[in-house]
């Protein structure tokens, strides 16, 4: 694939042979970020994990400190007093039957989805239209529930989920470009944190075996994984 002017003189920048601290990281993901639009800045994991197996899921929820950057659209399904609180707080769109039906059209112009355990039967036939796109509501992530106000809160303030693929790789937003060095450093160690916390009792061996950090149109920046302490401090050089 042929690569733009901006990503090759971004790449020149980086040392391939070299892991970076989280915070040398951001600092040359928001130097090499090009775009006309605020990028968002991500994160890419290799786990040591075998999704294959059931006690070896790696999927969680964590609330960014200084939010994502961007206000995500949250769709509620509840009825009741349950929907106007869900409108209440904030969400964009709230309904049964109707955006049942309109979803399962091929509607998706959301980014969140919320329900009430009561309509779980009729949403989870949404499952091929919701799952592959990893919006389907789950009691585990808090999108299952009966509090559907705190969902939106907490949706709407930051909060982000990941969950390890087929191929035990991982992928989780910090934040964007625009964001100053130690709020996105802060934001990749709560969610460092989290990971590490979930780390499957079966899985041996090494856990985290590569880790990158880019911004949308920018290169990958190796990251040292192993550091996982005083992140927002200066590297010392050996």
């Amino acid at each position: 694939m042929k690569r733009s002017k901006s990503y090759r003189a971004a790449s020149d920048k980086i040392d391939a042979d070299k892991v970076y601290t989280p915070l040398e990281a951001v600092r040359i993901a928001k130097d090499v970020a090009s775009a006309k639009y605020d990028e968002t800045v991500e994160v890419a994991m290799r786990l040591g994990v075998d999704p294959r197996k059931a006690d070896q899921m790696v999927r969680g929820t964590v609330n960014l400190p200084h939010g994502t950057g961007k206000t995500a659209r949250v769709l509620v399904f509840a009825n009741g007093d349950k929907a106007e609180a869900a409108k209440e707080a904030g969400a964009d769109y709230v309904g049964s039957d109707e955006l049942l039906e309109k979803v399962a059209g091929g509607w998706l112009d959301f980014d969140a989805v919320v329900a009430t355990p009561d309509l779980m039967g009729k949403v989870g036939r949404l499952g091929k239209v919701l799952g592959p796109r990893g919006l389907m509501p789950n009691p585990k992530t808090g999108t299952v529930t009966m509090d559907t106000a705190k969902a939106v809160t907490d949706i709407k303030g930051g909060k982000i989920e990941f969950r390890v693929d087929k191929h035990a790789n991982l992928h989780f937003i910090i934040g964007k470009a625009s964001f100053d060095e130690k709020s996105l450093v802060e934001n990749y160690a709560t969610a460092l944190e989290e990971v590490l916390r979930l780390k499957p009792a079966s899985s041996k061996g090494r856990y985290i075996t590569k880790a990158t950090l880019s911004t949308t149109m920018g290169p990958g920046i190796p990251l040292d994984a192993t550091k996982t302490k005083n992140l927002t401090e200066e590297p010392v050089d050996a």
